[in-house]
């Protein structure tokens, strides 16, 4: 089966699980430490303000629950959108504003953001689909004005840019994820930004008990009777530990190759594909967008969508489509929005297998498959 997705892991990041084995420390410690520092000299923010966590989902919990929301708030997001962004605004008792996308690049505009905001809307969490950076430099002028948190859902643009600036970093709040199907992975964890310094610190005692400061070994030089507790808020924990980190600095070392190769097989979809009456490939990038190309999504007629992807799976190739429109889930209770785009793009849309991982003659043969598919509905 030529897979979707496959992390890219090997030797180097073998040596570096070694060496935290050998240090006899496996939790959180100093390759966490040195993990962060690593990260944020990556988007240009200080150490101090990105916490190693133990997931995406994670921090995108912990950034909504420290923007202290309650019952009767109001979150924007697209409903083309994974449901982690949703179930964290229904955890906090607030409620899940669906907005619309562009049915081609299915990000959200600044305008379809704007039509769903309302006096009640607290935050707006933007996912920048497959990688690319969307319309963010637009909508986060639109938060400020409007005085509305922005939360960044980078998970797949942990390498994205909008004029050299990292995605991530135009919101208030914002989080990567570094699962096994990521473009850089640590089996699981992610990484949570917070632009106010007060509240990176608050979201870092939540992220471990709420703990004001370590109750362990590490404090014990520093304080007298270390092991009392100091705890003024309720926390969880969902920090990340050194072995994780230790792959993850690996992996951030990496990611320029890693990101290359990326572009090397999107480019080659786009030369295979190209002139296929009934298939569009993803547009192109605006000026000074860069991607980390995490999806490669075609849109074909939904009358042929479903029997193409069944016909490539029976074929050996793995497709899907990501992400299905949260407002027609039930729990969420927004059947009744009115998103034509949304509709329409997860209708049409498949994404096709798209790692490091695959040979140029994977990519042709994906893209043979997927034409004949086409073509034989075509005639």
């Amino acid at each position: 089966m030529i897979n979707l997705f496959q992390p890219q892991v090997g030797k180097e990041e073998l040596d570096a699980v070694a060496e935290v084995f050998d240090s006899h420390w496996l939790g959180h410690g100093p390759r966490t430490k040195a993990f962060e520092a690593d990260f944020a000299e990556h988007i240009g923010v200080d150490a101090e303000q990105v916490v190693f966590i133990n997931s995406g989902t994670a921090g995108l919990f912990l950034a909504l629950e420290a923007l202290d929301l309650a019952e009767g708030d109001e979150v924007v997001l697209p409903s083309l959108s994974f449901v982690a962004a949703a179930n964290a605004i229904g955890s906090t008792g607030a409620r899940p504003v669906f907005c619309d996308v562009d049915a081609r690049t299915l990000n959200p505009t600044a305008e379809d953001v704007e039509r769903s905001l309302t006096p009640r809307t607290k935050a707006v969490i933007v996912l920048h689909y497959g990688g690319y950076p969307g319309d963010i430099v637009r909508i986060a002028r639109l938060c400020r004005e409007r005085g509305v948190a922005l939360v960044e859902d980078a998970a797949c643009s942990v390498a994205s840019r909008v004029g050299g600036r990292a995605v991530g970093s135009f919101g208030d709040l914002a989080m990567w994820s570094f699962d096994a199907m990521k473009v850089m992975v640590t089996g699981d964890g992610g990484m949570l930004y917070v632009r106010d310094r007060e509240l990176a610190a608050r979201a870092r005692r939540l992220a471990y008990h709420g703990l004001a400061q370590p109750s362990g070994f590490g404090h014990a030089k520093v304080s007298h009777r270390w092991w009392e507790l100091d705890v003024p808020e309720i926390g969880r924990r969902v920090i990340g530990n050194d072995l994780t980190a230790a792959i993850g600095s690996v992996q951030l070392r990496r990611l320029p190759e890693l990101v290359a190769r990326r572009r090397e097989i999107v480019e080659l979809y786009d030369r295979e594909l190209a002139g296929l009456d009934g298939v569009r490939t993803p547009p192109p990038l605006p000026e000074g967008h860069e991607s980390s190309y995490y999806f490669y999504w075609v849109q074909t007629s939904p009358e042929i969508r479903d029997e193409v992807a069944s016909e490539l799976y029976a074929a050996g190739i793995y497709t899907t489509f990501r992400y299905a429109p949260l407002h027609k889930v039930p729990a969420y209770r927004a059947q009744d929005e009115v998103l034509p785009a949304s509709d329409k793009a997860s209708g049409e849309t498949l994404c096709l297998p798209l790692h490091p991982g695959l040979a140029d003659d994977d990519v042709r043969t994906v893209a043979a498959a997927l034409r004949e598919a086409v073509e034989a509905r075509h005639k």
